[in-house]
C-alpha cells in the first residue's frame, strides 16, 4: 500500500523559510517521480517542483525558481521542499504526489498517488 505523508507546514512571515517533508512508503524512487503541488483557496492545484524517478533531474515552476529547492533522501524514503524568501502568494496547501512516468509531469492527473497535504501560510 502506497502512502505519502507530508509535514512541515506552518505560519511564517514574508521573507521567511520553511522545509516541507514527504515520507513515501510502498513505492520506490526508481519507479516513481515525486512532485510537489499546491492549492490556494479558490484556485486550481498547480505544480510547484519535482524530481524525476531514478534521477536527480529536477523541475520548478517559474514562480518558485531560485527560491525553492527540491531534494530527496533515498535511504529515508523522503522528498523535501525547501522554501525560501516566502511570499504571501505562496500561501496554500502543499501536496506531495507520485507519478510512474519516465518524465516528470506538471499536471495533476498524471500522478497516481497523493498525500493529505500540509498548510503553509505566509502572513505578517
Amino acid at each position: 500500500q502506497v502512502q505519502l505523508v507530508e509535514s512541515g507546514g506552518d505560519l511564517v512571515q514574508p521573507g521567511g523559510s520553511l522545509r516541507l517533508s514527504c515520507v513515501a512508503s510502498g513505492l520506490s524512487f526508481t519507479t516513481y517521480g515525486l512532485g510537489w503541488f499546491r492549492q490556494a483557496p479558490g484556485k486550481e492545484r498547480e505544480f510547484v517542483a519535482g524530481i524525476r524517478r531514478n534521477s536527480d533531474v529536477v523541475d520548478y515552476a517559474d514562480s518558485v525558481k531560485s527560491r525553492f529547492i527540491v531534494s530527496k533522501d533515498i535511504a529515508k524514503g523522503a522528498v523535501y521542499l525547501e522554501m525560501n524568501s516566502l511570499k504571501d502568494e505562496d500561501t496554500a496547501v502543499y501536496y506531495c504526489a507520485a507519478a510512474a512516468t519516465f518524465w516528470l509531469p506538471r499536471t495533476a492527473p498524471n500522478y497516481q498517488f497523493w498525500g493529505q497535504g500540509t498548510q503553509v501560510t505566509v502572513s505578517s
